[in-house]
């Protein structure tokens, strides 16, 4: 894991696991931010470990991801290799991923019980304004990222938070919005983890056409942030997914159009020509994404109230939240903000008279 500061966090791996006795070892895995230790017989396996897990944790091994440190990464059943010594594992740390058959159960509960139409949301008309400041701050209220959400069980999720918050009010970005009318109700962060494979690793995924966007914000061993411009990069080519799907030629120029008016209209970093540079295009290692994608799971993470910032600045409860629910909430700042502009253009009006 990343951050040394954790409480939940050992501070030496090597100390994680010690043998118990001339019979057994113990092992100390994390998982969701806790530390448990389990025993084991000297000569057990990794296979042994899985069957642990879904025997004690009820985890099935279908739902089993081990990121073990340094060296052999991310494992999960079928196991390349099943007969590893846990013993020769005493000295690197362990992480285990994965959801009980009851937190997936409740999970697609949840999913197919808000699986209905899309419909458009209910936006009450702000009053015209003769400020032109009125009309910025409706339209940074429409075209924005209505939720924020960083993963609770990773390591200080409030960095996450305030990547995404960067991100959220970067000039370039919401100039960008702006100009093509994009209005995303939940922006979050993506477990590493969860989308990497020995071929490729995905920066970013875009659902239903903007209704959530997920960006990979961490290193993939947890241990810090990627670089800034190359995940607003990411962030750019999920905008993208907005309005094509596939990876076409549309696609592509509307993704670098995109690009130029998020560094043309970065002011904070002085704003630069773009017309000539070559944009990167990602091989096959690192791979933004594969289109505009629908379906699958919605609430990332694990159960629990969890918090995160609103566009109007506030923090909202988010834990758990059904796809209806999320896109009411993202109404409903949008709603809060068309009300502040009203009062904003009608002291406007009074001080004109």
């Amino acid at each position: 894991m990343a951050s040394t500061d954790d409480a939940n966090t050992p501070s030496n791996a090597s100390s994680n696991s010690t043998p118990t006795g001339e019979d057994e070892i113990e092992l100390t895995i994390l998982h969701h931010g806790n530390t448990l230790a389990l025993s084991f017989p000297s000569n057990a396996t990794l296979a042994d470990l899985s069957s642990k897990i879904s025997s004690d944790l009820s985890i099935p091994p279908s739902n089993q991801k081990l990121l073990i440190t340094p060296k052999l990464g991310l494992q999960k059943p079928p196991f390349k290799d099943s007969s590893i010594p846990l013993s020769t594992l005493l000295s690197k740390r362990i992480t285990l991923m994965g959801s009980t058959t009851a937190e997936i159960s409740s999970l697609s509960a949840t999913i197919s019980a808000s699986t209905v139409p899309r419909r458009p949301s209910p936006i009450k008309p702000a009053t015209p304004s003769h400020s032109r400041s009125a009309q910025r701050i409706q339209e940074d209220a429409t075209y924005t990222f209505h939720t924020l959400r960083p993963l609770p069980y990773l390591p200080r999720p409030e960095r996450s938070l305030a990547f995404l918050e960067r991100l959220r009010d970067d000039a370039g970005i919401r100039a960008a919005m702006r100009a093509h009318r994009f209005s995303v109700p939940l922006l979050t962060e993506m477990d590493p983890a969860m989308h990497t494979t020995h071929e490729s690793r995905t920066l970013g995924l875009n659902r239903n056409q903007g209704e959530v966007i997920e960006l990979r914000l961490r290193t993939d061993a947890y241990d810090g942030y990627r670089d800034y411009k190359t995940i607003r990069k990411t962030l750019c080519h999920e905008l993208a997914h907005n309005v094509f799907g596939p990876h076409d030629r549309d696609f592509w120029n509307l993704c670098h159009q995109i690009e130029k008016e998020v560094d043309r209209d970065d002011w904070r970093s002085g704003g630069r020509s773009v017309g000539n540079e070559v944009y990167y295009e990602p091989e096959e290692e690192e791979v933004m994404d594969h289109g505009g994608w629908t379906g699958g799971e919605f609430v990332l993470g694990s159960g629990g109230e969890q918090t995160a910032v609103s566009s109007a600045g506030g923090e909202v409860s988010v834990g758990g939240l059904s796809r209806r629910e999320i896109l009411a909430r993202a109404a409903e700042e949008r709603l809060k903000k068309a009300k502040q502009v009203d009062e904003h253009a009608k002291k406007d009006g009074e001080g004109l008279n």
